[in-house]
């Protein structure tokens, strides 16, 4: 079908074409993309900021609302997963690599390294702002971004039929453009953003798989281990994908959870229980108390606090929204027949709360390290953070080799899952995807995993999603406005938000 082809070539042709640039001029591709992010950062922090808290507004709305009721799907539709299940599936697809990637590293670097406010690193208030800080960028304002995204494309497949697509989404807003050369720009853009956004946390996993090696054994970091690691994790979720959604995925999410939960157990065992306890608790505290001031802080007259928030939340905003095409196709796919406001809560609460006794744990644990003046953890490589703090306690192999098959599972489910979503948006949103397509991007995700690599590492990976994420925020903007019209429109006819009139 032409629409089909024409949105799978062109993508392909682009992101070919990316390929090739890398190979040939990595150092250019590298300069390009910082330039280029810079300027993003820069000049569209506020924005970032604005849509971003606009967006966590809306989602909470749905939250209370009567259109809470809203069924994602016919009335009677009820969801395909458990709630157990469903929640290993968004989550693995949602934080996966990053969080165990960060989990260590962020709170250490905003400690010892650059502290968010500017007061002095390694006080006892650097501690409190490295973890509200973290909770910041992880909690509900990250899977805000998911989470519209994912009930837009929930709501219009299920419930309107739609097809899968994030150009179907627009149509109350712009009419039957959606079917012509519009709508194709706005899947491809989508495409674009979606392979650089998992790609690049393709390259985390690599990166840090590479650093446990490293650390564990002595195996040279760099682009030749990291060419092996991807190679072989490109394998084995080429066999996942063949599975198919109801086996592979689902299967994994449910490993990954499983040793994601004997790590954290772990850690709050072997760790410093009551400080990771302690601390956990302060922070939801400042956290809430403090969301609005975070949410929509760009420190105009503050140069070097400035840098930190466009280097940390901007590039974290970029992250979330670069990914939210990915995420957000697949959480809509496993998310049929639940209601608009279980939804929301499963989205935007429960994942966040797991992520915020993650970071206690371990970011706690490695502050404490360094707090004790027990170990330098802020002096190791980001990738072996999270290596150096479990060196400092019982079974350190044992959790470090456990670590990095939690980061290779991860790894597996988030390609599986981002070719299954690619899959999608080049067959007109269809819902079963050919092993061929999904083989196709999987190799191109692999294939751009490595130029960001082999041009400038971690560096190259964070310039080329800031600079996806610009275009596809406009559109994420557009599916909000287009979800709040339809709700509305059919709040009207159903009656809900009534108040009924009293017989007299």
């Amino acid at each position: 079908m032409k629409k089909d082809s024409s949105v799978f070539f062109i993508s392909t042709g682009i992101l070919l074409l990316m390929v090739l640039f890398g190979v040939f001029v990595p150092d250019k591709l590298e300069s390009v993309t910082a330039s280029i992010q810079a300027f993003i950062t820069d000049s569209f922090g506020w924005y970032y900021l604005i849509l971003v808290s606009a967006i966590v507004i809306v989602c909470l709305y749905f939250l209370i609302s009567p259109l809470g009721k809203i069924r994602l799907g016919r009335q009677d539709d009820r969801p395909e997963f458990s709630t157990l299940t469903w929640y290993a599936m968004l989550f693995s697809a949602g934080m996966g690599i990053g969080l165990v990637f960060w989990g260590t590293a962020e709170p250490i670097s905003h400690y010892m390294v650059s502290t968010p406010t500017g007061v002095e690193a390694g006080s006892d208030q650097a501690i409190r702002d490295s973890m509200r800080f973290t909770f910041f960028h992880w909690g509900i304002h990250a899977w805000a971004i998911y989470g519209i995204v994912a009930l837009v494309l929930a709501y219009f497949n299920f419930r309107h039929g739609k097809p899968g697509l994030i150009s179907a989404t627009l149509s109350p807003i712009l009419g039957d453009k959606t079917n012509g050369t519009t709508g194709k720009v706005i899947d491809i853009i989508s495409v674009v953003a979606t392979v650089v956004g998992v790609a690049t946390t393709l390259g985390f996993g690599a990166v840090q798989i590479n650093g446990g090696l490293s650390y564990l054994f002595g195996i040279p970091t760099g682009f030749v281990t990291q060419l092996f690691i991807v190679l072989i994790v490109t394998v084995l979720f080429m066999i996942s994908a063949w599975t198919g959604l109801g086996k592979g995925i689902k299967i994994l999410s449910n490993v990954n959870m499983i040793l994601a939960g004997l790590l954290l157990v772990a850690m709050l065992f072997l760790g410093p229980t009551q400080f990771i306890l302690n601390l956990f608790t302060n922070t939801i505290g400042t956290y809430l108390q403090n969301l609005p001031a975070m949410s929509f802080r760009i420190a105009p007259l503050n140069e070097g606090v400035r840098s930190w928030i466009n280097g940390w939340t901007i590039f974290y905003w970029a992250w979330w929204i670069a990914w939210a095409p990915f995420v957000g196709i697949f959480i809509a796919r496993v998310s049929k027949g639940r209601t608009i406001r279980e939804f929301v809560f499963g989205v935007l609460l429960v994942p966040s709360l797991i992520g915020f006794i993650w970071f206690s744990a371990f970011g706690g644990s490695a502050i404490m390290l360094e707090h004790e003046g027990i170990a330098s953890i802020s002096e190791l490589a980001t990738e072996e953070a999270l290596f150096g703090v479990f060196a400092n306690y019982p079974m350190s192999s044992l959790l470090s080799i456990l670590a990095m098959i939690l980061i290779g599972t991860f790894f597996i489910t988030s390609a599986d899952s981002g070719t299954f979503v690619l899959g999608m948006m080049t067959t007109n949103g269809s819902l079963t995807p050919g092993n061929r397509i999904k083989f196709t991007w999987g190799i191109m995700l692999a294939a751009i995993s490595l130029v960001l690599l082999y041009s400038g590492g971690l560096q190259a990976l964070q310039n080329t999603m800031i600079v996806a994420a610009l275009p596809f925020s406009i559109i994420m903007a557009l599916m909000a406005l287009s979800l709040i019209k339809a709700l509305n429109q059919e709040a009207k006819e159903l009656g809900i938000g009534k108040i009924p009139k009293r017989k007299t």
